[in-house]
């Protein structure tokens, strides 16, 4: 029997999730019949965006509504789903998130889910996303809450401890660690299934297996990591080696939360190719939109799971996801009961369900624990626009090594962000 619904994607115009979102959701059959409402502040992109959907929709007969709308408040009465792909003047603050810190001597490889960098993103995204779930309290309590923004780890802790809108945080790092694997085993993707429990962008890899036969391939992976090309993700190896797990997701997004992660190279984001990569995407819709080009693979899903999860709660399907942030509660027994962990989940018509794992391997949950204390800091201080908690989220972090570097990147980032900074509740 087919069931609609209604989806609500806030950031539609997303250049990183909001192509990925609407392919999946036109090449799932379950969405056949439903709403979705597309919602974005720049007119122009919510405009070239939802013109792709529509024809997306066309094109592969999926059989849903578009709409389309700057208010987000008329967007969200009536929806079951919420989608959240907002970002704040992305890549000009984020540059600075990144710059800053260098001048007073801080190395780091992203600054965008941890360190300095980490810790901005959480003070000016926070009050943004409390915004939007409170217009969801009010107005969709009972719809589930998806986030696609970083910082994810600290946004769906904010909302597990403040909030009691029901979120699911979605990363494809788990994919990519798979990914990693079997390259270094020299074998195909497909063959082999991991399973991993942790936090956001810093997974355990807890089991890796053969699909077919269910071997066990650490033993495997430990003794091919050996001769592996060197220059092949150093600092996730170094860890590997030390703690005998295989960390996700990449050395530049796991190196956040390390002191040492610079050692897997401080380069940075490739924000002029980034920007490149935007202006190309414009043209390219346009062309598509025209006639002129067409849609390249944009016909087939791509991977990702917001649609999965959708049908899975939509249809009662209890269909397993490889991973999902959500609040703890127990799911990780040896991190915070009050942290946010990313696990495999369940979605049914009851909503997300965590599968625990079990513990992590001790060392790994003492390795994790460092950086709970520090986002669960960094939430606080977003929370109350704290300067005070804030310059204690940085003291704490193990990627700062200078207290007067601390005080003052804090200050120049402080005003840089003042218009966006302010209580939540």
């Amino acid at each position: 029997m087919t069931r609609t619904t209604k989806i609500v994607f806030i950031g539609a115009g997303s250049m990183s999730f909001g192509l990925s979102m609407l392919r999946d959701l036109f090449t799932s059959d379950e969405m056949r019949g439903s709403t979705l409402t597309m919602v974005d502040i720049d007119p122009a992109a919510l405009a070239r965006m939802t013109g792709l959907a529509k024809l997306l929709n066309t094109k592969m007969n999926a059989g849903l509504l578009i709409e389309q709308t700057g208010d987000r408040r008329a967007a969200l009465d009536g929806a079951a789903f919420v989608i959240n792909a907002t970002a704040i003047d992305r890549n000009r603050l984020w540059q600075l998130d990144w710059k800053v810190p260098r001048k007073y001597g801080i190395r780091h490889t992203l600054g965008e889910n941890g360190g300095p960098g980490g810790l901005m993103f959480t003070l000016r995204t926070l009050p943004l996303v409390f915004d939007i779930v409170r217009d969801i309290q009010e107005l969709c309590p009972q719809a589930l809450f998806i986030n696609f923004s970083n910082p994810e780890n600290r946004i769906v802790h904010a909302l597990g401890k403040y909030t009691n809108v029901a979120a699911l945080g979605l990363c494809h790092g788990i994919f990519m660690s798979h990914g990693d694997v079997a390259h270094v085993l020299g074998r195909k993707y497909e063959d082999i299934d991991v399973w991993g429990a942790g936090l956001n962008h810093s997974q355990c890899l807890m089991q890796i297996r053969d699909r077919a036969t269910g071997e066990d391939l650490y033993p495997l992976l430990r003794e091919k990591e050996k001769s592996f090309d060197p220059a092949f993700m150093p600092l996730t190896r170094a860890v590997f080696r030390a703690f005998g797990y295989w960390m996700t997701c990449s050395d530049d997004h796991f190196g956040e939360y390390l002191a040492y992660g610079w050692e897997g190279g401080e380069h940075g984001y490739d924000f002029a190719g980034d920007e490149r990569g935007r202006a190309w995407f414009a043209e390219t819709i346009g062309k598509v939109l025209a006639g002129e080009a067409p849609p390249a693979d944009w016909l087939t899903a791509s991977g990702e799971r917001g649609a999965a999860a959708i049908g899975g709660v939509l249809y009662d399907r209890k269909r397993p996801l490889e991973s999902g942030i959500v609040p703890n509660r127990g799911a990780i027994p040896n991190l915070a009961a009050d942290a946010a962990v990313e696990v495999p989940v369940i979605a049914d018509a009851a909503g997300i369900h965590p599968v625990s794992l079990g513990p992590l391997p001790d060392a790994i949950a003492k390795l994790l624990t460092i950086q709970v204390n520090v986002q669960a800091l960094a939430v606080e201080a977003a929370v109350r626009a704290s300067k005070e908690i804030a310059l204690q989220a940085l003291l704490i972090d193990p990627v700062i090594n200078s207290a007067s570097a601390a005080v003052k990147l804090l200050d120049e980032l402080w005003e840089a962000n003042r218009p966006y900074i302010r209580p939540c509740f």
